[in-house]
């Protein structure tokens, strides 16, 4: 029998919770019976919403907290006054291993801040990147940062290189995997001065297959499977590509209906456009996992559905049967001892 992933669940974090949250912990046990989730949040509001549902009862498990941290609250302050918020109690699972996880579409500067306090950075971790799975022509690449450390050094994108690799190669299975570095060209001298001190540092690195920059309109072609850069470029790329994603496929579905005869041809294609099609849906690829902290603390959208927490939560199964923190800790490690 596979060994349980216990994962901690903020049932009352997003713009559609509670009911998503729920519906999604509920879907993910039916596929995963390795896994178990503690809903925290109000008490009495989650078992309302559960008795909706037939599921396993040992699966899941409800666990009260009295405060939730608003959106618009300052990241800090939450983090230090609402002790008994579903991010804080939920993050302190993770630190106590009580939980693997910690799974929240909530406050995105109380779950980086959390993280980072609570849970805390694996020794030798400069700064813990975001990491967001995107879709491109050959199947996904990995963006980080794509929205925790704006003003990153050098040292930082290295590191996220490393531990992007490790991801890809462990988790999606991309053996040996590119990685590239945000850029205005492909040419080494161009760049702003981030990027020019970072790239021979990248070079050097004999634990990465670093391929060289990589242009925004090469990233939708899958030119490379791992994309470093800091968390204001990140985060641009990644909500200019829901956006740019959303009013395609609007267009393409407006466009199918348009006419009588679109519409016929809509019927005869609908099976390989839906497929094609759920490539572009970002609840398919799940959360974004905040990587080199102690334990795992995975972001999703705040406008997550029950299909991209059920997609986390499993998500979060794998992280744990490939043991990815470890292998963090062990290549932070090395080139720690390394540098000695």
């Amino acid at each position: 029998m596979s060994e349980v992933t216990n994962i901690a669940l903020d049932a009352m974090g997003g713009d559609n919770a509670p009911a998503e949250m729920i519906k999604g912990a509920v879907d993910a046990i039916e596929k995963e019976p390795a896994m178990k989730v503690f809903l925290i949040g109000r008490e009495e509001v989650i078992e309302r919403e559960l008795a909706r549902y037939e599921y396993n009862k040992s699966q899941i498990e409800v666990i009260h907290a009295s405060e939730v941290i608003e959106t618009a609250e300052p990241p800090v302050n939450a983090i230090r006054k609402k002790k008994d918020s579903s991010i804080v109690i939920g993050m302190k699972m993770v630190r106590e291993g009580k939980a693997d996880a910690f799974v929240s579409a909530g406050s995105s500067g109380a779950i980086l801040v959390g993280g980072q306090v609570l849970v805390g950075r694996i020794k030798g971790v400069e700064r813990p990147p975001l990491a967001s799975l995107i879709p491109t022509k050959k199947g996904v690449s990995l963006l980080l940062d794509c929205g925790a450390n704006v003003d990153a050094r050098a040292s930082h994108l290295v590191q996220f290189a490393k531990m992007g690799s490790i991801y890809m190669e462990h988790v999606l299975g991309v053996k040996k995997p590119k990685v590239g570095i945000v850029n205005i060209g492909a040419e080494e001298e161009k760049g702003n001065a981030l990027v020019k001190e970072t790239f021979p540092l990248l070079k050097e690195q004999g634990d990465i297959h670093f391929t060289g920059s990589v242009e925004a309109r090469e990233i939708p072609h899958g030119q490379t499977d791992v994309i470093v850069c800091e968390a204001f470029s990140g985060n641009i790329i990644l909500k200019l590509y829901e956006g740019v994603g959303a009013v395609l496929i609007s267009k393409v579905k407006e466009g199918l209906m348009s006419t009588l005869r679109s519409k016929i041809g809509a019927v005869l294609i609908k099976p390989a456009l839906k497929e094609t099609l759920k490539a572009f849906d970002a609840s398919e690829y799940g959360g974004a996992p905040l990587l080199g902290l102690n334990g795992l603390v995975v972001k999703t959208h705040g406008s997550a559905k029950a299909k991209e927490v059920s997609n986390t939560l499993i998500q979060c199964v794998t992280f744990k049967k490939q043991k990815i923190n470890e292998k963090i800790k062990e290549c932070i490690q090395s080139d720690a001892a390394s540098a000695e």
